[in-house]
C-alpha cells in the first residue's frame, strides 16, 4: 500500500506541477458553465414587437399591458396596418408583431382572436416567440386558471412542469457535466499514460516492486479526483450562479456520477493501450468523443428527432444515459428507481469496457 500511495502522489505531483494544464481543466469548466448559461442561450429575452391598433376595446389593450409587462416582450411601436408591421419585420427593425382581431378576406369575421406574424428566418426561436405569446394572450383575467395557448379557441388547461421559466440553463448545465467529465477523464489519462510509454518510463514503473495493474491504478486515481472537484465546481456554480435546482438526491447524483468517472477512466486506458504517442491519443480522444457527445447524446439535438440510424449510434455513446440521468435526478428530483434503465446501461458500458482495456494491457505487457 505504501508503494501504490507513493505511486499516486508521484502521478499528484506531476498533474499539478503543469500549471497550464491545470488552468484548463478548472478554467474551462467555469467558461463553458458562462457561456451556456449566460451567452449561448435558448431563452425568450426582448423580443421587440409591433402593435397594429386595430379594434382596441378594453379586452385587446388588457391583452396588450400583459405582454408589455412581461420579461419577453418590448412593445417598440404601434402602427395603424398589418401592412406596416410587416414592413418592420422585414426591415429587422421588429421581431414580431400583434394582430387583435383580423378579419378575413371575404369581409366576415374570423374566429381567431389573435394574429401572431413572426420573422421566421430562425424556425426554432419563431416557434419559441409564438407559443410564449400565446401562453400570455390565453391567459385568464381571474388568474385562476391556465390556457392551452391556442389562437382560435379556448384550449385544455396546461402546467409547465420542472422548468415553468422555460430556462436553457435547466438543460445545459446536465450535458455539460456529461461532455467535461468523460472529455477530462479519458483524455487526461490516455494522454498520461501514453506519456510515460512515449519516454521510456512506462517500463521502469511497471519492473518497480507495485504489481502493474496498481500502478495504472494508481495514476488513474488522481484524474478521479481531480474529476469529482470539477463535478463539485460544477454542480456549485449551477446552484447559486445559474439558479438550477438541485431536486434529487445529492447522493445519487454523486453516486451515479462516479459510475461514470470511472466508465471515462476506463475508455481513457483503453486509448492509452491503442495509441503510441500523446499526438495519437489526444486525436483518439477528439475524434471518438467530442463529436458524437456533442452531436449524438441529446446535449443539443433531441434523441428522437434524429434518423434511425443515428438514433442507433447514440446508443453506444456513454453521457446520453448520463445526461438523461442527470435531468431525471437534478432537475426532476426523481428517485433512484427512475433512472435504473440509464444506470444499468452505464455500469454494463463500464465492466465491457474495464474488461478489454485491462485484457489488451495485460497482453502488451506480456
Amino acid at each position: 500500500m505504501k508503494q501504490f500511495l507513493s505511486f499516486v502522489i508521484k502521478e499528484t505531483k506531476h498533474i499539478l506541477r503543469d500549471k497550464r494544464t491545470m488552468l484548463i481543466l478548472f478554467g474551462m469548466p467555469v467558461v463553458l458553465m458562462f457561456l451556456f448559461g449566460f451567452a449561448i442561450t435558448t431563452d425568450v429575452k426582448n423580443v421587440r414587437t409591433v402593435i397594429v391598433a386595430v379594434n382596441s376595446d378594453h379586452q385587446t389593450l388588457q391583452a396588450f399591458n400583459r405582454l408589455a409587462a412581461s420579461e419577453y416582450f418590448i412593445i417598440t411601436q404601434t402602427v395603424a396596418t398589418p401592412q406596416e408591421a410587416e414592413q418592420l419585420i422585414r426591415s429587422q427593425k421588429a421581431d414580431m408583431s400583434l394582430i387583435p382581431n383580423p378579419t378575413q378576406k371575404g369581409g366576415g369575421s374570423s374566429r381567431i382572436k389573435w394574429q401572431i406574424m413572426v420573422d421566421g428566418s430562425d424556425p426554432n426561436m419563431a416557434q419559441q416567440w409564438v407559443t410564449y405569446a400565446q401562453a400570455i394572450l390565453s391567459q385568464s383575467n381571474d388568474s385562476k386558471r391556465y390556457s392551452f395557448p391556442s389562437l382560435s379557441r379556448d384550449g385544455l388547461g396546461v402546467r409547465l412542469l420542472y422548468n415553468p421559466q422555460m430556462r436553457s440553463a435547466y438543460n445545459f448545465v446536465p450535458a455539460i457535466m456529461g461532455m467535461l467529465l468523460i472529455l477530462i477523464c479519458a483524455m487526461m489519462t490516455s494522454i498520461s499514460i501514453v506519456r510515460e510509454k512515449e519516454r521510456g518510463t512506462m517500463e521502469v514503473l511497471l519492473v518497480s516492486p507495485v504489481r502493474p495493474i496498481m500502478v495504472i491504478i494508481a495514476k488513474a486515481v488522481p484524474y478521479l479526483v481531480l474529476a469529482f472537484a470539477i463535478l463539485i465546481t460544477i454542480l456549485l456554480m449551477a446552484r447559486f450562479v445559474l439558479g438550477v435546482p438541485l431536486a434529487g438526491s445529492l447522493f445519487w447524483i454523486l453516486a451515479v456520477s462516479t459510475l461514470y468517472i470511472i466508465m471515462a477512466l476506463s475508455l481513457g486506458l483503453l486509448i492509452s493501450n491503442v495509441a503510441q504517442t500523446q499526438l495519437v491519443a489526444l486525436l483518439l480522444s477528439a475524434m471518438v468523443l467530442l463529436m458524437p457527445v456533442v452531436m449524438l447524446s441529446g446535449m443539443l439535438f433531441p434523441v428522437e428527432s434524429m434518423p434511425t440510424i443515428l438514433q442507433w449510434l447514440s446508443a453506444v455513446v456513454p453521457p446520453r444515459y448520463y445526461i438523461q440521468a442527470m435531468r431525471k435526478l437534478m432537475i426532476m428530483g426523481v428517485g433512484i428507481g427512475d433512472v435504473a434503465q440509464e444506470v444499468a446501461v452505464l455500469g454494463g458500458m463500464t465492466a465491457v469496457l474495464l474488461i478489454i482495456a485491462l485484457k489488451k494491457f495485460n497482453t502488451h505487457l506480456e
